[in-house]
């Protein structure tokens, strides 16, 4: 009896850790959707322009993807738990920067240092439930991994729109306040300090050469399409990002115990697994941003009823993880990959040509739900098979190098599916209001305001005869922008699934049988 109490004891401690870790992870993610459905009301309380509010979500994801290796070593170094512990108090403190801002400069500073915590967050969460189950278990603690990050995502939006609806859009970062200071307790009281006792020291070099080079090459890549992608700044950039990158690749192989083992990528299924990460974040996850605008700016919708609307995108998101832990038992991680590929390639296609058409919502859901199925079905299995890569006592840089794949290809995404969106709209719009009268310089101002969802700001100071034309207009140039923007994430999608099938061997992710699997949770 003293046996069993005593494996019951031991399971449930190991359930308490998988929901600390899978709830810190989804508050990464309930916080990037509760704000991406509020950014046409930051825009328009702090005259923000679409610029500003890209950066709400680069600044805080740049941060986030350049300092997730280091975040991965220091866990591993100094310890999980304390990592843990570290970010939640920062991500508190910057939550409340960020509600109090009083301009687009102070949200996002405050952003990025939200960054600097969620890094930490992360790296540990992944580090910790890496550490906690083995064999086949760890793929049903991925599955809850994966199904609560879906949680999150089906009620971010719905949050996101109600906060911003009835109390502002301050308290979609002041939320965060409680939250956190709960999730400080669950990991005080649940999560067991564990570390990499052959790590030495926190890899300096390398995290300036990565951190500094990633910065560089999303800066540039954020103001490529504005500043022009010939001119000296931004060609200065890349070159900054292509030396220190380099230099980072140098610093690495030198390294007895390099802060990344850069041989990891040798392996053919591990490289394989990174394309598809990459895939999931620039051609799936991407649309958690630009979706919201769409449904505002398209159907009109309220933040609160935007929200709701995004349910056929995040349900699937929530729900499919849990079929693809069933098809694990049938189907080799490789199948999966590049089938979510595949089914993502398919709903970016249906939402282009709802937008190119402008098709009514009950049509654009359905692409919505396609979209989302091909997400949730990646989301939990790119994980997995990048984490079964890697040595268990090395978990901190495995969750760092998946962490960091998933979320510099969400920021290069977010990044250039951005500017070809705004290139097309702006350009679908100035064709339009030369039509009508407007100078050049008029039409580009409006339509930077129309594409950052202030519809109505932007056509205010207008003369009357001409201000329902011209919001139309913009209507139909943010449509013309967004069928573009997702015929692009087909794009990377349809690569992302040939390489994956090309690099990923059946035989290094093989289907497991179900009676095999042993429960996760209780």
């Amino acid at each position: 009896m003293k046996g069993r109490n005593g494996t019951e004891t031991h399971q449930t401690r190991k359930s308490a850790v998988l929901l600390t870790a899978s709830l810190v992870s989804s508050l990464i993610m309930l916080d990037s959707n509760i704000v991406a459905i509020s950014l046409p009301s930051v825009a328009r309380s702090l005259n923000a322009t679409f610029a500003d509010i890209e950066w709400v979500v680069s600044a805080y994801i740049l941060t986030f993807a350049a300092l997730l290796l280091a975040a991965g070593s220091f866990a591993d170094r100094y310890g999980r738990k304390r990592a843990t512990l570290i970010g939640l108090v920062i991500f508190t403190v910057a939550s409340a920067f960020c509600g109090f801002a009083t301009s687009a400069v102070m949200l996002n500073l405050a952003r990025a240092l939200q960054g600097v915590g969620a890094s930490l967050l992360l790296t540990a969460a992944l580090a910790v439930i890496n550490h906690a189950y083995t064999g086949a278990e760890r793929a049903r603690a991925y599955a809850f991994w994966g199904a609560c990050l879906g949680i999150a995502i089906a009620a971010g939006p719905i949050v996101g729109g109600v906060i911003t609806n009835f109390f502002g859009w301050r308290w979609a970062f002041l939320i965060n306040l409680p939250v956190c200071t709960v999730l400080i307790v669950m990991a005080f009281r649940s999560i067991r300090e564990s570390r990499d006792h052959e790590a030495k020291r926190l890899d300096f070099a390398g995290i300036i050469t990565f951190s500094v080079g990633l910065f560089f090459l999303i800066w540039a890549v954020i103001d490529g399409n504005a500043l022009g992608w010939t001119s000296t700044v931004i060609l200065g950039r890349l070159a900054a990002a292509a030396c220190l990158l380099v230099m980072f690749g140098i610093v690495e192989v030198r390294q007895d115990r390099p802060m990344v083992d850069l041989s990891l990528f040798k392996q053919s299924t591990f490289l394989g697994s990174t394309f598809a990460m990459l895939g999931y974040a620039g051609a799936a996850q991407v649309m958690i941003f630009y979706l919201p605008l769409y449904l505002q700016n398209e159907y009109g919708f309220a933040p609160a009823w935007a929200g709701i609307a995004m349910l056929p995108f995040a349900l699937p998101m929530f729900l499919t993880p849990r079929l693809g832990a069933k098809l694990a038992h049938r189907h080799s991680g490789r199948t999966l990959l590049t089938a979510g590929l595949l089914v993502t390639l398919a709903g970016n296609l249906l939402l282009a040509a709802c937008a190119a058409s402008a098709l009514s919502y009950g049509v654009f859901l359905i692409g919505m739900a396609v979209t989302g199925t091909g997400a949730g079905l990646l989301n939990s299995e790119t994980v997995k098979a990048m984490q079964g890569a890697v040595p268990p006592q090395r978990a901190g840089m495995a969750s760092g190098i998946s962490a960091t794949a998933r979320f510099t290809g969400l920021l290069v995404a977010v990044a250039g599916i951005g500017s070809v969106l705004s290139a097309n709209a702006v350009s679908g719009f100035a064709s339009g209001a030369a039509r009508l009268g407007l100078t050049p310089d008029a039409s580009d101002k409006i339509g930077r305001r129309i594409i950052s969802g202030d519809l109505v700001g932007a056509v205010a100071q207008v003369p009357d005869d001409i201000k329902r034309e011209l919001q139309r207009l913009g209507v139909d140039a943010f449509a013309h922008g967004f069928s573009f923007a997702t015929l692009t994430a087909a794009g990377v999608a349809l690569i992302s699934a040939v390489l994956t099938f090309t690099l990923v061997k059946s035989a290094d992710t093989a289907a497991h049988g179900a009676t095999e699997v042993a429960p996760a949770m209780e």
